[in-house]
């Protein structure tokens, strides 16, 4: 390629930058403009209804009479129109709509009016959704796992050795217990089964640890005096600047998983981090632990290392488990309903 060739080149990849920059901040102005839009209409209608005694039948008329005249526009539903209502009435004060509600899609925002009633842990889901760009389905999903909830609420010993502010971002991204509903596994599983597993569904996996976490591998073997160890997972958390190692345990947490866990961050510490890279993080994830067991073991320890549970498939309701068919029902039904479908189509 010729130099104006290779000018041209850099010319165009600049140009679509610039383009597709263009274009998302016309889309991010646009709904934006669209969410405040539907803020004012709900906030008309609440204030009415309350002043002037306007009934609920003021809706579909509204809905009606605004359909006539803008057909080519869609969010003007009777049902829409109750969202705008509701969403005026959670959010009394436009600035803050302005400043975190008009930031994410409406169709977000009705998730969140069905689903989050708390104001605060509202606009929480709507700053994680703003700085991860969930999408309307992982939003919901991380909703129904109680993410809120979860964050944060690891037993570690952050606070004692590492500083601030660094201790309190570590603390948040990790959750306790980690949701791994995406596995199909029975009470019955290897730690190597439960590895594997998650690797199979690294994408669902990674959902679940949260933004920031760069997968590097499983069983990464390092070498320390001549003998290799290997680390059930390793991690590199490329907005913390750190390494994460996560050691896999499927029964509950002993005091000893602490000083091996001890032992790897001190190994990946000395042999893959640099100087430029913050302490490296450990994670015993175990199926249940005891907060003052977890607390007594991470006493003294140097390194910064918490501890997590997880579930696998939640507990069905005791009303459900006696009328759900069992794995034999069903292989039987399967292979009946199979026989039946042979015998028709022989006949036919």
């Amino acid at each position: 390629m010729n130099q104006l060739g290779r000018e041209y080149e850099a010319f165009l990849r600049d140009l679509k930058e610039r383009i597709r920059d263009a274009q998302l901040r016309a889309a991010i102005a646009v709904n934006r403009e669209l969410v405040l839009l539907y803020w004012r209409i709900g906030h008309e209608i609440l204030t009415r209804q309350q002043q002037q005694g306007w009934g609920a039948k003021v809706i579909d008329r509204l809905a009606k009479d605004l359909k006539q005249e803008f057909p080519e526009m869609q969010g003007f539903s009777p049902r829409n129109l109750k969202y705008m209502r509701t969403f005026a009435e959670a959010y009394l004060d436009e600035p803050i709509v302005q400043q975190a509600a008009a930031q994410i899609p409406w169709f977000h925002n009705c998730v969140l009016l069905d689903k989050v009633k708390d104001p605060v842990q509202r606009l929480w889901y709507i700053q994680q959704t703003i700085e991860q760009g969930w999408s309307r389905n992982v939003l919901v999903l991380q909703i129904e796992s109680g993410l809120y909830q979860r964050q944060g609420s690891a037993v570690t010993n952050f606070e004692q050795v590492l500083p601030k502010p660094q201790s309190d971002l570590v603390q948040q991204i990790i959750k306790s217990p980690y949701n791994f509903d995406f596995l199909c596994l029975g009470d019955e599983r290897s730690e190597r089964q439960l590895e594997r597993a998650l690797i199979d569904h690294i994408r669902d996996f990674l959902l679940e640890l949260g933004v920031g976490f760069a997968f590097l591998g499983s069983q990464y073997p390092i070498e320390v005096s001549g003998k290799e160890y290997r680390l059930d997972l390793l991690f590199y958390h490329v907005q913390l600047h750190c390494y994460i190692v996560i050691d896999l345990k499927t029964g509950e947490f002993e005091p000893e998983f602490s000083g091996k866990m001890n032992f790897y961050v001190a190994a990946v510490d000395n042999l893959l981090r640099s100087p430029k890279e913050e302490a490296t993080i450990g994670i015993i994830l175990c199926k249940t632990k005891d907060k003052t067991t977890v607390e007594f073991a991470l006493q003294g320890i140097q390194k910064p290392i918490g501890v997590a549970t997880f579930q696998l498939n939640r507990d069905l309701p005791e009303s459900l488990k006696g009328s759900l068919p069992t794995a034999e029902q069903l292989e039987v039904e399967l292979n009946t309903a199979i026989i039946q479908a042979e015998i028709r189509a022989e006949k036919n």
